[in-house]
């Protein structure tokens, strides 16, 4: 159910301070130390953030998809990493469980996921399977009143501190495609699940992405989420496409940050006994990069409330993640320009800011999968309204 707007209001501008206060202050010493600190994580708990998605029932706050992206908003004018550490949490690590998990499966995690005492993590990609989601390659073998898992996933967010994992895994041989997929939760510490180690990344430091081995991991039957064979790939889908929203807001809120920063320094800055903002081709520069933000804010805006009310969203979704996406980039790398070559140097912050926007346009689906995504469902429904056939 909706928040009262007043309460919703208040929401926002606690986790605008949040921001402001907390996280923008710490951007330097997480990028440096690759380490997010604990009392930072302690106040992300406190401020609900690791609950914002999972119902009330279990602890979260229930946030609608609307409520959402404009949490994501806010939080995106931080670096990402900081979302990062909560985000598995509020996306692709609990909804698994929230929208298709058994009652016993949403009792037992999600308070943990909720409170942020379990860190979800989502298991999908494998070091050959990576936009081919249906090509999984990791093998569930049914074992008596077990499953047998094998298999090794690639660049899993969270993973090195995960207490929880959502795993994609093979349980039907003979089915090649997605139809024999299926998914699993599987808690860390058991038995032949093993952590590789952290990745050095371009940029996002403080967030860590690892391999996830399965090495004859025994996990019990009633570890499928659903209870039933085949429906993990249905799952990833839903997943992923409430998880492109919030990676659209999160985008959207990085660009905000990025103009504010742009135009600080314009102001600021002085050439030829001026203040370079008073040049056209600077201005130019902040224009377009104001108008892709706004756009891309109506655009993810407008994809949520159609989800909130019911109607499916994946072309929508794919459109707003992958045209916010590219706009953060093009936001990011303006800024380095008006910039300079202070935009070079690390204390200035945008040289960072640019290479943390970088991945938004290859994590949970790439721009290239996004125009597939979009081309093949307009080139469907037109083939449908015309009745030709596939």
């Amino acid at each position: 159910m909706p928040l009262d707007p007043e309460t919703r209001d208040q929401l926002i501008a606690g986790i605008r301070r949040f921001v402001d206060d907390k996280l923008i202050p710490r951007e330097a010493e997480v990028a440096e130390t690759d380490a997010m600190p604990d009392d930072v994580v302690q106040g992300m708990r406190d401020m609900g953030l690791f609950g914002l998605s999972i119902p009330e029932e279990y602890g979260g706050l229930g946030l609608t998809t609307e409520e959402e992206v404009l949490v994501a908003f806010e939080i995106g004018r931080a670096a990402p990493a900081f979302r990062s550490m909560f985000a598995t949490n509020v996306g692709i690590g609990s909804q698994g469980i929230a929208i298709d998990g058994t009652p016993q499966q949403k009792a037992k995690y999600l308070p943990g996921l909720a409170s942020g005492q379990i860190i979800g993590s989502f298991a999908l990609t494998e070091p050959d399977v990576g936009s081919d989601a249906g090509s999984v390659r990791t093998t569930a073998r049914r074992d008596d009143d077990h499953y047998i898992l094998n298999g090794t996933k690639r660049f899993i967010t969270n993973a090195p501190h995960a207490g929880l994992f959502t795993v994609m895994a093979r349980t039907d041989a003979a089915k090649k495609a997605a139809a024999g997929v299926s998914a699993f939760v599987v808690e860390a510490g058991t038995p032949g699940l093993s952590i590789g180690k952290p990745e050095h990344k371009m940029g996002q430091q403080g967030a860590h992405v690892s391999d996830v081995i399965f090495q004859d991991c025994r996990v019990p039957a009633d570890a499928l989420i659903g209870g039933a064979e085949g429906q993990g790939f249905k799952t990833a889908m839903k997943v992923l496409d409430k998880g492109r929203l919030s990676i659209a807001a999160a985008c959207t809120g990085l660009a905000g940050r990025i103009i504010d920063d742009m135009l600080a320094y314009a102001v600021e800055r002085r050439q030829f006994g001026r203040p370079i903002a008073d040049f056209q081709l600077i201005q130019a520069m902040i224009a377009d990069s104001k108008t892709d933000e706004l756009a891309a804010r109506a655009l993810t805006l407008d994809a949520a409330r159609r989800r909130d009310a019911g109607e499916d969203v994946s072309t929508a979704a794919a459109c707003a993640k992958m045209f916010a996406s590219e706009m953060v980039g093009r936001a990011a790398d303006r800024n380095v320009q008006v910039h300079g070559g202070n935009g070079y140097i690390r204390e200035y912050r945008a040289e960072q800011l640019f290479r943390d926007a970088r991945l938004y346009r290859i994590y949970e689906g790439t721009t290239q999968i996004q125009q597939t995504i979009i081309a093949r469902a307009l080139i469907a429904g037109t083939r449908t309204r015309l009745g030709m056939a596939g």
